[in-house]
């Protein structure tokens, strides 16, 4: 059942409101979740791998239908939506190919060694990864595909042999309704376990999946409070799970004498682009710049056409942002560097702020607080001594940039932020998160809270994946990935040795 509200055309408003998950759908759900999870796990990893083809497939036959559903709910537009949904679907064939692999399951073979010289005899072990169970995912609003109903939090989970809860994101409820009946009619087509997807609505629905003991592990992708509310209740839980939260990042920038002295222009243009693309709704957004005082740079941004006003993703963002704007203007260690001529209206023109690595140090948590939208902090410091101290007042981050030449002595910064990010940069921007195999999005808290696991790319599946090791059994009561004739044909370590 839904209800809708009175249409304000670019308003939030053009969203319908949809009834939340009541507790007997929600016990249906888990439920179901739960009787497919062995059935899911069974599945060989190439069954799996069809699944999520023709999940992909069914999304991109659908896109006509699904992208003017996404503009009427997020304001965004038409291309930036139709690419993310090629990002989307193609994500989920990655996984395919993963799956198809075999490598992702880690899968070793130690034999029994009479003569081991620990000093005692080895039994025979044989260790593989295997699905954790149903999880529950919150979806984004930034990115209603790549990070919502069928992004890379549900890819990943039904690749490892997850079921998956999908808590809508409100700021586009129809959007994640569309794209659920997609989703399962696709898994139902091509014979997935009833029960492998299924998708939920309203706060207290998605509290209470993360709190039922027949889920083992959460993924969430929004705000630092949002994110820890849920980290504390799967903490706090008899059985505590994991929870794979991305939560926030300023992703500074270091430019040091020698770029900014070669590349003044173009680095202005770059920063400019990229604090200000997707309207600065990007988590990979480089929030604050740190530039030579008295350099060519200051100059260019301070004379820099900055784009037009762009609107932002809905009411609640909107707010958010001119609420952190204020709160950074009114600080007096920070003056207006440049500003399009309505900061704060809806929707709002993008700022530049102006500080000083004194002030900096003087007041990093202010300073640093994380602007969602267009506006990033530039910081003058007077010589590049000050930029390894004022890195290290730095909380974790999804990244960390420098902007510098061969021949600059940057290895000190680079291990401070080797240490606070999960991606550090040369020379390139942060915006822009490449699908790909050695990809790491993710970082220490409060970028994550999860260090360890990261949410874009094929490394992703490991969240939903954990360890068991077999002693002693019989061939035929192991699973294929380790039994001898490796019927699955997946890449093992045996007795130390790389094989396939």
């Amino acid at each position: 059942m839904t209800t809708v509200a009175q249409n304000t055309p670019g308003k939030q408003s053009n969203a319908r409101a949809v009834a939340p998950t009541t507790d007997t759908e929600l016990e249906s759900f888990l439920a179901a979740a739960q009787a497919a999870a062995s059935p899911l796990a069974a599945l060989r990893p190439a069954e799996r791998a069809k699944l999520l083809d023709a999940v992909a497939d069914a999304l991109d036959s659908a896109a006509d239908q699904l992208v003017p559903v996404a503009q009427r709910e997020t304001r965004l537009a038409e291309g930036r939506l139709r690419g993310e949904l090629k990002r989307t679907t193609f994500q989920l064939r990655l996984f395919g190919e993963l799956l198809r692999d075999g490598g992702y399951l880690d899968a070793r073979i130690d034999h029994a060694d009479a003569d081991w010289p620990m000093g005692a005899p080895r039994p025979d072990l044989r260790r593989v990864l295997a699905p954790l169970g149903p999880v529950v995912v919150f979806a984004a609003s930034n990115f209603p595909f790549a990070f919502s109903a069928a992004g890379g939090d549900t890819a990943s989970a039904l690749a490892a042999g997850s079921p998956v809860l999908l808590k809508a994101h409100s700021g586009h409820p129809q959007l994640s309704l569309l794209t659920a009946e997609v989703v399962t009619s696709a898994l139902a087509a091509e014979g997935a376990p009833e029960g492998t997807f299924a998708l939920i609505t309203g706060t207290a629905a998605g509290a209470a999946a993360l709190r039922d003991p027949r889920i083992k592990a959460g993924a969430f992708t929004g705000s630092i409070p949002g994110g820890r509310a849920l980290f504390d209740i799967a903490s706090s839980r008899p059985e505590p799970i994991p929870f794979f939260g991305e939560l926030g990042s300023n992703n500074p920038v270091f430019v040091t004498e020698a770029a900014a002295d070669d590349r003044s222009m173009e680095i202005a243009e770059g920063f400019i682009g990229s604090f200000t693309l997707g309207a600065g709704q990007f988590c990979t957004k480089p929030g604050t710049l740190f530039v030579p005082a008295g350099s060519r740079l200051v100059d260019a941004l301070r004379n820099a056409a900055l784009p037009p006003a762009a609107p932002l993703l809905n009411d609640r963002i909107q707010s958010g942002y001119a609420e952190v704007l204020q709160e950074l203007q009114a600080n007096h260690r920070v003056t207006v560097l440049a500003q399009g001529s309505d900061p704060l209206a809806d929707p709002p023109s993008p700022t530049l702020l102006l500080t000083t690595a004194a002030d900096m140090l003087a007041e990093p948590h202010a300073l640093q607080a994380e602007c969602f939208g267009p506006t990033a902090v530039v910081v003058a410091y007077d010589d590049e001594s000050q930029l390894p101290q004022i890195a290290e007042t730095f909380e974790g981050q999804l990244t960390a940039t420098i902007h510098g030449t061969d021949s600059c002595n940057v290895a000190g910064l680079i291990e401070i932020l080797a240490r606070k990010a999960g991606r550090v940069l040369w020379n390139q921007w942060s915006t822009g998160v490449s699908v790909t195999y050695a990809q790491q999005h993710g970082g220490p808290y409060p970028a994550t809270t999860a260090a360890g696991s990261t949410s874009v790319g094929t490394a992703a599946i490991e969240r939903f994946l954990r360890p068991i090791a077999y002693q002693g059994f019989p061939q035929h009561l192991l699973p294929e990935s380790l039994r001898e004739e490796n019927p699955l044909g997946v890449p093992r370590l045996v007795d130390g040795r790389r094989e396939g």
